[in-house]
């Protein structure tokens, strides 16, 4: 594993070379509360955006929620609503071309299913796995730009999302009444 620190090196260092070298981002970063996974980096900038997640160890949800399956998933996918509401709200469309700076995340339907999108681990460790278009000028690589995605943006919506002592008070009742409902019905 490796610091937020040496993504920022890798990111300085491939500033404004070939697309391509975005691969040299692969791997998994320790942000301090939460690790970051570059787990698949898109071709180049007019491809299906790269796929990245985020791992939160300690995120402070209530031992209930993983009281059962259903409670779990119930659980999951009210944190993937609050995490898609706080990557719309903060995803600032930057410059590039092709889907450069896109911030995307599965969006759940009217229906509770488990998703891979989101996962509580039984120990309560959250795992979100989203995408994110690394920035392109053409084909040219905007690395600034990436940084201030990873490094501004997923943080603040980490907090905002993944992390329960953050959530407001309404937050907390949307999610004790979705995994409530779920005890109730099995």
């Amino acid at each position: 594993m490796k610091t937020a620190e040496e993504l920022k090196q890798i990111l300085n260092r491939i500033e404004g070379r070939p697309y391509p070298a975005y691969k040299d981002t692969q791997g998994i970063y320790s942000f301090g509360p939460f690790l970051l996974s570059v787990d698949h980096v898109q071709g180049d900038p007019f491809a299906a955006p790269s796929d990245v997640s985020v791992l939160v160890k300690q995120p402070g949800f209530p031992k209930e929620i993983l009281q059962s399956r259903q409670t779990r998933i119930a659980a999951q996918d009210m944190i993937l609503r609050f995490f898609g509401q706080a990557l719309n709200q903060a995803a600032v469309r930057g410059k590039g071309s092709g889907k450069s700076g896109r911030l995307s995340v599965t969006r759940p339907g009217q229906e509770i299913l488990e998703r891979t999108s989101c996962h509580i681990s039984e120990d309560g460790a959250i795992r979100v796995r989203f995408n994110i278009g690394f920035p392109a000028n053409g084909r040219r690589i905007l690395a600034r730009e990436l940084e201030r995605i990873l490094f501004v943006t997923v943080p603040e919506v980490v907090n905002k999302s993944l992390i329960y002592r953050n959530y407001t008070p309404k937050m907390k009742e949307q999610l004790e009444e979705a995994w409530k409902l779920a005890a109730d019905q099995s």
